[in-house]
Formats: structure tokens, sequence, C-alpha cells
């Protein structure tokens, strides 16, 4: 059994955290609102997320970080990824010493383009054997109701990976591992733009040739611009590539089809934020992305029509009208 700190208490850190407890770890919540810890604490559920999900017994919840982070030996981070560098920075000196770090979170910074092991890594001074990512087709509910699911454990210390691994493998969910954390997190990051637009497809009411057309594509551009900074192309076509795009494209519990398709019926950005509590992390994330591959010479036209719809400047029929007038061309090109 390992002491676990999971910040935060949102619906896939609260996911993720049951699959921890269910592993036979001590999992404690971070979470910013009291109300929020005694539900856990006392009604074990989260209310605002899981209602009627009971929680396992070894899931506790404070709003107090060091608190959380008293001897814990691993520490899950699951917050927006644009509010990453900001957040850890005030938590990185309450982290013990020799803490693995766990990244849940599927985003590129703003600004800095960096993927959220950089990220940690600028701010905590950790090294890569204390940096793991966690990525794949996790749909957060159907993961806190035990629905049979699986991941990659990713870390560049193959060690690190087996015992992160061995962590979180439980009786409903089953990690795999890889040392291609470039390739994991580019996947999980980029397949939320490629939802966003396979959203914006369905809200127009186009139909599945549509949405396999868009996927398909959206997997090359992926490719394209892991392989570019150096990722196995083999990754893509596993569960932290193709496993999530699927699950995101595909259901609508995922909130960056949600999101997508509410922008295909007309809705602008700011419209949607106002009538949602939860962040799609493709809407944050897709002009950084975009940046990304501009700056190492990589085409993408997914990521740079979506980007335009989030910011209003073209509209979702647009967006697809450009995608089928583009110059033809060889598909492996």
């Amino acid at each position: 059994m390992a002491r676990v700190a999971v910040f935060s208490a949102g619906s896939w850190g609260t996911a993720f955290g049951i699959v921890l407890a269910d592993a036979g770890n001590e999992v404690t919540l971070w979470a910013r609102r009291e109300d929020v810890c005694a539900n856990i604490n006392d009604k074990r559920e989260n209310t605002d997320y899981f209602p009627g999900v009971e929680l396992p017994e070894g899931m506790r919840a404070t709003t107090d970080p060091a608190e959380a982070l008293a001897g814990a030996e691993y520490v899950v981070l699951s917050v927006p990824s644009q509010s990453l560098r900001e957040n850890l920075a005030q938590w990185a000196p309450l982290v013990p010493e020799d803490a693995v770090f766990i990244s849940l979170m599927k985003g590129v910074e703003l600004g800095t383009t960096k993927r959220m092991s950089e990220v940690i890594a600028e701010v905590t001074g950790a090294g890569p054997e204390r940096i793991a990512v966690v990525s794949g087709p996790n749909l957060a509910k159907e993961i806190a109701v035990r629905e049979p699911a699986a991941s990659v454990v990713a870390c560049a210390d193959d060690t690190v990976a087996h015992r992160v691994q061995e962590l979180c493998h439980s009786r409903a969910f089953r990690p795999y591992r890889s040392t291609d954390v470039l390739g994991c997190e580019l996947g999980g990051a980029y397949k939320n733009v490629v939802g966003l637009c396979v959203g914006m497809a369905v809200g127009l009411g186009f139909g599945d040739n549509t949405t396999a057309s868009v996927i398909t594509r959206g997997l090359a551009e992926t490719a394209r611009l892991a392989m570019k900074l150096g990722a196995d192309p083999l990754t893509l076509m596993g569960l932290a590539g193709l496993g999530d795009l699927v699950a995101t494209c595909s259901s609508p519990l995922s909130r960056n089809r949600t999101f997508g398709e509410k922008l295909g019926q007309g809705m602008s950005t700011d419209e949607i934020y106002a009538t949602t509590k939860q962040v799609a992390e493709g809407a944050k994330s897709c002009s950084s992305i975009l940046d990304l591959a501009r700056r190492n010479g990589v085409d993408a036209p997914i990521a740079e029509h979506v980007d335009a719809v989030v910011r209003g400047e073209i509209s979702a029929r647009e967006m697809m009208d450009a995608f089928i007038s583009r110059q033809t061309k060889a598909e492996r090109d």
C-alpha cells in the first residue's frame, strides 16, 4: 500500500482516486471547497461529479495541501493544464523529496508550448525519473463506476513506470507501460482538438463518413507532429493515441466533443463557457498546439481551423468547407 495525494477532486481526479483506492492505496484528494471535502469524508460521495457513486473507504479529502502531501509517495496532478504552473508553484515546497509526480493532464501550455511533464520538471526541479504520465481512453464517469478500461503509464525510467503501473492496477483498470512520455502526452493533448472538430461535425448534422474522416486525418496530424518531435509512431497507434482519440470523438461523455457540438450548433465559445463548469481542454490548448506545430514546421490544418472557430474568426460550417477545398495530396504526405 502506498500513500497518494491527488490534486484535485474534479471528475478525473476523483475517478483516478477511486482506481488507486481500489488497488489498495491510501488516497487523499485535495479540493478547494470545504463542502466537497465534507461530502467525500462524511457521505462517501462526490455529489458534484458522481452523485450516487459510493467512494472507497481508502479515500478521504482535505482543503489543506500540506495535509494532502504529508508522507505522500506519489503526487497525482489533475488540475486544468493552463493553471498547472501557478498551482504547482504553491504546492512544490510541500512535496516530499522523493515523491513521484503522476500527470493526468492533457494539454500544452499557452505561450511556452511545454507539455505538462515539462512544466512539472521546470517548476519542481524533478528529474525525468520522478515524472510519469497516465493517458488513454479514460472517460471519467465510466472509470468511476468501474467499467473495464485500459490506459498507458509512461515514464522515462521503466522501473518507475512499472511501479506506477502496479500502483493503479485495480479490478477494473488495466494499465500498460511505456517510456515514450512525449508520444503519450501529445496523443492526449491533440485528441482533444480532434474531438472538438468531430463534435462540430456532429453539431452540424453530418454523419459517420465525416466523423471517420476527421478522426483519421486527426490521427495523421497528431503523428506528424509527434514524430517530428521524436515520439515513437507506435505510441500513436496504441491506447494513448488511437484509443484515446476514438473514445473522445465517439462518446457523448467527452467534454471536448460536447463543446464542439455546441460550436457546430452555432453557440460561441463564451456562451458555452457560461453554461458549463467543466473544462474542455481542447478549447484551451488548441492555440498552443497550433503554435507548437508551426514552430516545428508541421502542417496542422485541423488545429489551425479549430483554433479559428474557438476564437470566433470562422464558423464551424466554414471550417468544414475549408477542409474539403484544400489542395489534394497523397494520403501519406
